[in-house]
């Protein structure tokens, strides 16, 4: 934006502080009350013909809308694609943690690449790798969903698989479960210094009180 001297044109449409149309001014004019409102001339339309300009304080205007983007930042939710290899001849261990994985990428809001590769012999049999790939999405179906269908790329099958929780939700459900945990480990703490101490400051047995030998015989002098 062209502010106060850096607007050349020779008049301007200006529009008041609180949004109020003034007209079609001189641009010295124009200068002279953003001058007098100790505010600024900005340049909100160039292309108007003339050009449209506001008075305002550019510095406050600034700072507002770097505000409104660090929000919007803060508040955009990145789509992370996770990628999963197998291979279509997996042995049931190895699935499993694969799957592990899957699972945790799905519960953490991100979508998941599935990729088959085939070697050898195993491109001429696809229907491994989507009999797989079938396997998978059914066994993490209530985390995610099929996205896109199994593919044939060259010597592997790609499918991708979506979460049913958003970014933000997943995120959320992971710091509740965080704070949760902690406030358990520390319940359980307190419990623990709680029995120590009273087993520190429990009752003690008194020790038995020494007492003097009574004499029974009056003549011997103890």
């Amino acid at each position: 934006m062209r502010i106060n001297d850096r607007i050349r044109v020779p008049e301007v449409r200006l529009v008041g502080p609180n949004g109020e149309t003034v007209g079609i001014v001189p641009t010295g004019d124009a200068l002279r009350l953003a001058q007098e409102a100790d505010l600024d001339l900005v340049e909100i339309a160039p292309q108007g013909k003339p050009p449209v300009c506001k008075l305002m304080d550019y510095g406050k205007f600034k700072y507002e809308n770097a505000q409104k983007a660090r929000e919007a930042r803060r508040n955009q939710t990145n789509v992370i694609i996770k990628e999963m290899k197998l291979r279509p001849k997996i042995d049931a261990h190895d699935y499993e943690t694969k799957k592990g994985h899957v699972v945790r990428f799905l519960k953490a809001g991100d979508k998941v690449k599935i990729t088959i590769m085939f070697r050898g012999r195993e491109q001429h049999r696809p229907e491994l790798g989507f009999r797989l790939l079938q396997r998978l999405a059914e066994d993490v179906s209530e985390l995610g969903f099929v996205e896109s269908s199994p593919k044939q790329d060259g010597r592997n099958m790609i499918m991708v698989l979506g979460p049913h929780k958003k970014k933000a939700d997943a995120k959320l459900e992971v710091k509740a479960a965080k704070v949760s945990a902690a406030e358990e480990r520390a319940a359980e703490q307190a419990e623990v210094d709680a029995e120590r101490k009273a087993a520190q400051t429990g009752p003690v047995a008194q020790k038995k009180e020494r007492k003097r030998s009574e004499n029974l015989d009056p003549d011997i002098d103890l």
